[in-house]
């Protein structure tokens, strides 16, 4: 009976160590960098970093465009105020032709009798 324990008790150590090697080679062929998935990994890695700096790129390129577009919209709000402004001067303004009088300026000469009055 001990003699049986015994075959039964190295087989199994005998199939425990084989087991061992497989999952050893199979670990080997996983985390080899070119072909397994260390290599993926890595590739995946490389792939978060490149990504990451081009996405801090374009957060600097929108940080600018918002400084840049938030100065063109105040510049165009003034420009407006002003043209609006000067549009509703213009109402103001009599039409001419429309019955409305057209007026005239008259200039006078100063006669000298005058600037001696003045004296």
């Amino acid at each position: 009976m001990d003699f049986i324990a015994d075959i039964l008790l190295g087989a199994g150590a005998l199939g425990a160590a084989v087991y061992c090697l497989v999952l050893a080679a199979r670990l080997k062929r996983f985390n080899q960098l070119e072909t397994g998935m260390g290599g993926a990994i890595a590739v995946l890695s490389a792939q978060v970093d490149d990504m990451t700096r081009a996405l801090q790129k374009a957060q600097d390129a929108a940080g600018k465009s918002v400084s840049t577009l938030g100065t063109l919209t105040e510049r165009s709000e003034k420009a407006a105020e002003r043209l609006e402004l000067l549009l509703a001067s213009m109402h103001d303004l009599p039409e001419p032709g429309k019955g409305g009088r057209r007026f005239k300026v008259v200039r006078r000469r100063v006669q000298h009798e005058d600037l001696e009055a003045a004296e």
